[in-house]
């Protein structure tokens, strides 16, 4: 099977529907498929349910799906950072359902892992538990949570090859990995593809078995998020006392 494609347009065509149920990766805009998500606003598919940690900022990555208002409903656990999200969803206009972070992760990688549901004791005695099954273990009290898994997961990998083999980069390895796993199929763009068989078996972070296309996706934008340095003119200058550095 062909999995490499030269757009990310290409990657996407036959797989996306409204109302479907898709997985995005990254941490904030620390990998994300910026390529793919964009393919996606392209396509015009809407009323679509996406699970990610974060929904990007206001016009980068899921944020710009948000502006078209082709999100339905949010699986995610952070909400900051994008004003366009928090609005859709005091006004009603945006499901979410809202997730302890680790809890997000431990559900992706349960529905990877075929795990239809786990207990987990994050979120006892709140709101993440109202409606959902309780029970006690060893005396202490446990919330029941259900794995997810999406009929697409849209992932970026730092490297890659024809087969389908993927080495995420620092930050980027975090929600990437585990949503490859968890859907009927996963799109990966890559931003270096190499030869078959260049990569060290022991390096591969998800194996092509998991990857039905790939797109290349050299030199992509590397958004930041938040500047926290210090003024050039201050830096490496000892502060005056009361001085914020």
């Amino acid at each position: 099977m062909r999995k490499v494609h030269s757009t990310a347009t290409e990657a996407l065509a036959g797989l996306l529907r409204d109302d479907m149920v898709v997985m995005a990766g990254g941490f904030g805009l620390c990998g994300i498929p910026e390529a793919l998500i964009d393919a996606v606003q392209e396509s015009g598919v809407k009323g679509l349910t996406v699970i990610s940690n974060n929904a990007g900022v206001d016009g980068i990555g899921l944020g710009r799906l948000l502006a078209t208002r082709q999100i339905a409903k949010m699986i995610s656990s952070y909400v900051g950072e994008n004003k366009l999200f928090a609005q859709q969803y005091l006004s009603g206009e945006l499901e979410l359902e809202f997730n302890p972070q680790g809890t997000l992760a431990e559900r992706i990688r349960a529905g990877g892992a075929g795990i239809p549901a786990f207990f987990t004791k994050t979120g006892v005695g709140t709101l993440i538990a109202d409606g959902k099954e309780v029970r006690e273990f060893d005396g202490e009290t446990y919330v029941m949570e259900r794995g997810l898994f999406a009929d697409l997961a849209i992932v970026h990998a730092h490297t890659g090859d024809a087969q389908g083999n993927l080495i995420y980069r620092k930050t980027a390895r975090n929600f990437n990995p585990m949503m490859a796993t968890a859907a009927k199929v996963t799109v990966a763009e890559v931003e270096h593809m190499v030869p078959v068989g260049s990569i060290d078996a022991d390096h591969i972070h998800t194996p092509g078995i998991f990857v039905q296309r790939i797109v290349h996706v050299p030199n992509p934008d590397k958004h930041i998020e938040q500047r926290t340095v210090r003024k050039r003119e201050t830096a490496g200058a000892p502060a005056a006392a009361g001085e914020e550095i």
